[in-house]
């Protein structure tokens, strides 16, 4: 069987899925956890903002830099504004030896949705939405 996922290219598996509520009751239990924002720089500090404490390495700019980044025995929340290059992140990540991935569902879009803290460039704290925007 091993033989033949080999040849399908399916011995790898998927990243997991994580949750908005998830990931910031894990936040508070996990000081081991990164969470790797793949959004450029100007959306990162835009008007969506970023999870506190958040990481931010740009999807095009991965492949190059993973190992200066990740540690690749700690466990790793990709985000990006909804959740399409952070699952293409996290398939990188994967392929680079690491073990523990996960997606943030609905990216930063379903954080702030949910009326999460999250932290922007125009402000020094962190700003709450009030449901949906």
């Amino acid at each position: 069987m091993k033989l033949l996922s080999r040849w399908y290219g399916r011995s790898r598996a998927a990243p997991s899925w994580i949750e908005a509520s998830a990931l910031a009751a894990r936040r508070e239990q996990d000081a081991a956890l990164l969470i790797l924002d793949v959004r450029g720089t100007d959306e990162f500090t835009g008007p969506l903002g970023h999870i506190a404490g958040a990481t931010n390495l740009p999807l095009n700019r991965l492949p190059e830099r993973v190992d200066d980044v990740v540690r690749h025995d700690l466990p790793v929340v990709v985000v990006c504004k909804t959740d399409r290059r952070s699952s293409i992140a996290a398939d990188q990540l994967m392929k680079a030896g690491v073990a523990d991935v996960s997606v943030l569902r609905g990216g930063m879009e379903r954080w702030r949705e949910l009326g999460l803290p999250a932290f922007e460039a125009a402000s020094a704290a962190p700003s709450k939405t009030s449901g949906a925007m």
